[in-house]
């Protein structure tokens, strides 16, 4: 890990250790314009402390509430970040990384960014957080090898880590444009497909490395019509892949939300496009590798390459105007996806 300087300014630490809990997020939040990248790079970091609280196992269920809660305190400008850091730090365990230490004990120079922002940005933030925190606690402690009940309750699991993270964006990206803010109402509710979307993505490429955790996020309702039970989960048999089928078709229709709802962004806001076009586009590319590839048995094996991340940056910069060629080549991509018998909201 990069060593932080004690001399770095908050702007310059936030920048780099950004890069060292996310190199997919470092890459695509430097694309939007001033001052969304800051915000949003900050945002992203306060959704990673939130996340890293959840995931120590050498936390107990109540330690994890208390210090989710006074996470949101100081979040809030209630409580002090200092001792927050000072109290959390010392009870992290090897399964936490180092970036994440370092940043949960930087937590202070994180915070005092977030406090610097405009009032409707920080009440943004505060909602996402809240409604996150309070739905991963609530998932967290019921979670198991047996997934979740059905596929209402994925959507549900998928709104409180992602489609409220749409929510925030849709928030930053209007008050940042009036322009955009006029199509705030159609956007909203775009948002939280495009989360979902992006959520259902890493659920089915990560779903064997969460059942060496102990937990499962596939909804039991959909493998129990084919006569799989989640429990007896091993890759390669056929009900199983059926099932897995399914759920990249509903990731499918919320793919096609998702575009929609950037081509509802003014093509000359480039920044904001890429952000969200390169994100929807390696989700797309992910997909595909696992339509694929539905007897994975490990996530590196559907991981798509620097390479493709290239390519997908490449025509997204060529095209970031082109609505009706983006539209093409999103329908050329996804040809060979399973299609979900849902809704589409567009």
């Amino acid at each position: 890990m990069i060593a932080m300087s004690h001399y770095c300014s908050d702007e310059e630490y936030q920048d780099r250790i950004l890069v060292e809990v996310s190199r997919t997020f470092a890459l695509t939040i430097p694309e939007l314009p001033v001052p969304l990248d800051r915000v949003v790079g900050n945002a992203y970091l306060l959704c990673r402390v939130a996340d890293t609280i959840e995931d120590e196992p050498n936390l107990t269920w109540s330690q994890k509430r208390k210090f989710s809660d006074e996470f949101l305190e100081v979040v809030a400008g209630e409580s002090s970040p200092e001792v927050l850091s000072q109290n959390l730090f010392p009870c992290f365990s090897d399964c936490t990384s180092a970036a994440e230490k370092d940043l949960i004990l930087n937590l202070p120079r994180v915070i005092r960014l977030t406090h610097s922002f405009t009032v409707e940005q920080q009440e943004a933030l505060r909602r996402c957080l809240g409604i996150m925190v309070t739905g991963m606690a609530e998932f967290q402690e019921n979670s198991g090898l047996d997934g979740l009940k059905n596929v209402d309750e994925l959507d549900r699991y998928c709104y409180h880590v992602a489609g409220v993270v749409g929510e925030m964006l849709t928030n930053f990206f209007c008050e940042y444009s009036s322009e955009i803010n006029e199509k705030k109402a159609d956007l909203y509710v775009l948002a939280v497909s495009f989360g979902q979307a992006l959520q259902m993505t890493n659920i089915l490429k990560d779903l064997w490395e969460d059942q060496e955790r102990g937990v499962c996020w596939l909804p039991r309702d959909v493998f129990a019509e084919l006569g799989f039970d989640l429990k007896n989960l091993t890759p390669g048999h056929p009900a199983f892949a059926e099932g897995l089928s399914i759920l990249i078709g509903i990731a499918h229709t919320h793919l096609h939300n998702a575009l929609h709802y950037i081509l509802l962004i003014p093509a000359h806001e480039k920044g904001i496009r890429r952000f969200c076009l390169w994100a929807l586009g390696m989700a797309i590319l992910t997909l595909r590798r696992i339509n694929k590839r539905l007897n994975f048995s490990e996530g590196k094996q559907v991981k798509i390459s620097r390479r493709s991340v290239k390519a997908v940056i490449w025509i997204s910069n060529i095209f970031i105007s082109k609505d009706t060629i983006l539209q093409m080549l999103f329908d050329f991509l996804t040809q060979p996806l399973p299609i979900a018998c849902l809704k589409k909201i567009v």
